[in-house]
């Protein structure tokens, strides 16, 4: 039976333009607070975002909707190694570069990017194509449970190091949708999540800075001038929108007040200028398109197809909630991007890589002649 490939997902493609768009007029806003601080550093986050994030990651995206999603399950050990190798490069001193107290990022001088991004495509097609693979196999606990906890276990000691806590969540909680839905014991799931929350907890006790974001997502006030002073500016700026905002342009908070305005603090921005009807359309979009998502993910021809759809879409989700959650504080403060919107161009790059791979998963869903 050959596969007859059908047209791209229309509603899929129409949310992720209008994600795009949006994104990007919500980003250009935002980057008039850094222009306002640094006028060299606004020419290197624009040229950044609009040259290699948008301009490239739309060819990207449509180079990938047109290539056979399967090509992944063919190389994905060899993508796993490679951006395995790639994200330890941040631990050589001359390559890695450290910012925050944190070593995500690699220089290579004309262009700085965080190997992160690549590991998490790296991981949900690796782990797409071992989960089926063993097909049947999942509910046991030497092919299912096991490998589950040495390659979230190997992962976790690579991005835990440097630190990169909000990165490896996100990918931990696509990789256990995955595990449940390719078939695993609901007893292992829950053994897991019971491990997870033992692990957080030596986190919290073993790392202050985990502590200390959960400290303040409790108690906002506390701590208002160091700790916890973006999450209360933040709040300050989503407060300020009220219902319909201050207008588009118009935030006060992006030029002296909100950190990384164009980075984790750009639904902030978006909430400021647009008010709560803005902020609930930006979330709304988030939904549709993760509904969409899982539509394709569900309705693929194969299990490989219908797990790494629902792994991409459950990490993009996800992590567009994780920041958002941060902003308004029902979640601890990560410094996680918004998918679409924040700066980097890397991370919109993978992510638009990521769509197109959706895309072409749409057109092969369930057409058969």
């Amino acid at each position: 039976m050959a596969t007859r490939q059908s047209k791209i997902s229309r509603p899929f493609l129409i949310w992720t333009i209008i994600l795009i768009v949006v994104g990007f007029f919500i980003f250009s806003s935002a980057s008039l607070g850094v222009l306002a601080r640094d006028e060299v550093k606004f020419s290197n986050v624009a040229f950044n975002q609009i040259f290699y994030g948008l301009f490239f990651g739309s060819i990207a995206c449509l180079i990938f909707a047109k290539i056979d999603y399967h090509i992944w399950k063919k190389y994905s050990f060899v993508f796993l190694i490679g951006s395995i190798i790639l994200t330890l490069l941040v631990f050589i001193p001359g390559i890695g570069i450290e910012h925050g107290g944190a070593k995500r990022w690699i220089d290579l001088k004309f262009i700085s990017f965080q190997p992160a991004e690549f590991l998490k495509i790296a991981f949900i097609a690796y782990f797409a194509a071992w989960l089926s693979g063993i097909k049947g196999k999942v509910a046991t606990v030497s092919w299912g449970l096991l490998p589950f906890g040495i390659f979230v276990g190997i992962l976790g000691a690579i991005l835990l190091a440097q630190p990169d806590t909000d990165t490896f969540a996100v990918i931990v909680f696509a990789a256990l949708s995955m595990y449940l839905v390719a078939g695993a014991k609901w007893k292992h799931v829950m053994a897991i999540l019971l491990a997870g929350v033992a692990i957080v907890a030596i986190l919290v006790f073993t790392r202050p800075y985990i502590k200390q974001r959960i400290q303040v997502m409790l108690d906002p006030s506390a701590n208002n001038k160091t700790s916890g002073y973006q999450l209360n500016q933040s709040l300050i700026a989503v407060g300020s929108g009220q219902v319909w905002g201050r207008g588009f342009g118009q935030s006060i908070q992006k030029f002296r007040y909100l950190p990384e305005p164009v980075g984790d603090s750009v639904f902030a921005v978006a909430a400021e200028e647009f008010g709560f009807v803005g902020a609930f359309i930006i979330i709304a979009l988030f939904i549709m398109f993760g509904l969409e998502g899982l539509k394709i993910a569900s309705g693929s021809s194969d299990q490989f197809g219908r797990l790494l759809a629902l792994g991409i879409v459950i990490m993009i989700v996800s992590q567009a909630f994780v920041n958002i959650g941060g902003m308004i504080g029902v979640l601890p403060l990560t410094g996680i991007p918004l998918p679409f919107v924040s700066h980097g161009g890397t991370a919109l790059f993978i992510t638009l890589v990521e769509v197109g791979i959706i895309m072409n998963i749409s057109r092969n869903n369930k057409k058969q002649s």
